[in-house]
């Protein structure tokens, strides 16, 4: 994958609620410190928009869809684990 590709991310989260704010600023500092000038975030609030969670199968919050680049891959939890999130979007080869 070109070190340059952009990174599409919608997070879906639920409100205000702690894991989801906790999402929130999780990534915005995983990309501030890993995918710098080369990421864009859509935050979308179940509460707000219940038919387009729905819709893309979004059944937990907080859920992370990295859109871009393919494959689509998706995360559940807050992501406060850099190197898993690492390894879920296929920046770091997983081990043996």
């Amino acid at each position: 994958m070109s070190r340059r590709a952009l990174f599409k991310f919608q997070l879906y989260v639920a409100g205000d609620a702690p894991n989801s704010v906790q999402a929130v600023a999780n990534l915005a500092a995983f990309c501030r410190d890993h995918l710098a000038d080369r990421h864009e975030i859509e935050i979308i609030d179940v509460f707000r928009e219940p038919k387009r969670a729905l819709a893309e199968g979004i059944l937990m919050t907080p859920t992370l869809v990295a859109l871009t680049p393919p494959p689509v891959r998706k995360v559940v939890g807050t992501l406060s684990h850099a190197p898993t999130v690492l390894l879920a979007l296929g920046l770091v080869a997983g081990a043996a």
